[in-house]
């Protein structure tokens, strides 16, 4: 057995653990909540007070040679298939009593007024997206960390249920002005090619990651055409999610969707290009010609 002390990341004793030689990082977190108040969803666990958190699988070998571990409270907790519902069943909800409800918005003036074609359309189009999103969450993301801290789901409903009103109530005004139709014939075949491109990579990611497991892989792609894309960019879920929203932004020729689709890539692009980022570094044998979104260029 060995003998591991417990700091907090202000270097506070919490106190002292026994633990064996080969234990991994995920049964000290159940140590440690033994002698302290942090559940294990609540600890980042550290060899340094101020260093990275070492993942739940790695052994104590990764503590260094001091047997000391520091551990930072990362707050309330909450599950990431609740954060995901409550992010996608606002904008679901939201768009919906905008384009059903208008004097909700635009006052009693507008109560009878009719959808345009294009309204309706992209409605079929935002309800699609984000009813999909709800089952992928439901049936197919494994995710490789069970919780997320609560003050973030704030965060994260702000912007997607604030984006959603933005863009909803201007797509459904009564005084939306439609773009040419094959403009909306483009968009359109543009948005539906990428949404069976985003969830064909999804299936694939899931299928790599047994259930149960943290496993990580390099993804190539498999027999469904759309996800030949992983030749090209390391996070083709994030490339076709741009890619079905630059469509609903031609379809609609609206502005506030346009704000979405450039904030949505901004935030994307960090985010592909910190798993690409780790991808290379995991794996040495991974393909040197993938970009991390954007083909070629990011």
């Amino acid at each position: 057995m060995v003998q591991v002390e417990v700091y907090t990341t202000t270097n506070k004793k919490l106190g002292d653990i026994s633990v064996s030689e080969n234990v991994k990082v995920i049964d000290i977190k159940k140590e440690i909540a033994k002698i302290s108040k942090l559940s294990v969803e609540r600890q980042s666990v550290r060899s340094e007070a101020k260093g990275k958190d070492i993942k739940d699988d790695s052994t104590i070998e990764n503590l260094g040679s001091t047997r000391k571990v520091f551990v930072k409270d990362l707050g309330p907790q909450i599950g990431w298939n609740t954060v995901f519902l409550l992010e996608y069943a606002g904008p679901f909800v939201i768009y919906v009593l905008v384009a059903y409800r208008p004097w909700l918005l635009y006052g009693a003036e507008a109560q009878g007024t009719e959808l345009s074609t294009t309204a309706k359309i992209a409605l079929g189009c935002w309800s699609i997206h984000y009813l999909k999103r709800i089952f992928e969450t439901l049936f197919i993301h494994r995710f490789s960390h069970g919780t997320m801290p609560i003050r973030n789901l704030f965060k994260n409903c702000g912007y997607y249920w604030g984006f959603c009103l933005y863009v909803a109530y201007h797509v459904n005004h009564p005084l939306f002005t439609a773009p040419l139709l094959l403009q909306q014939i483009i968009g359109l075949a543009i948005f539906a090619v990428c949404e069976v491109g985003n969830l064909s990579t999804h299936i694939l990611l899931r299928n790599l990651r047994p259930a149960g497991t943290t496993v990580r892989k390099i993804p190539v792609p498999d027999n469904f055409p759309l996800t030949k894309l992983f030749d090209l960019v390391s996070c083709p879920n994030y490339t076709y999610e741009l890619g079905a929203w630059i469509g609903f932004t031609i379809m609609t020729s609206c502005l506030p969707a346009a704000l979405f689709t450039l904030a949505g890539f901004y935030q994307m692009a960090v985010w592909a290009l910190g798993k690409h980022k780790n991808y290379r570094k995991e794996f040495p044998n991974y393909p040197k010609q993938r970009k991390a979104i954007v083909p070629f260029i990011l």
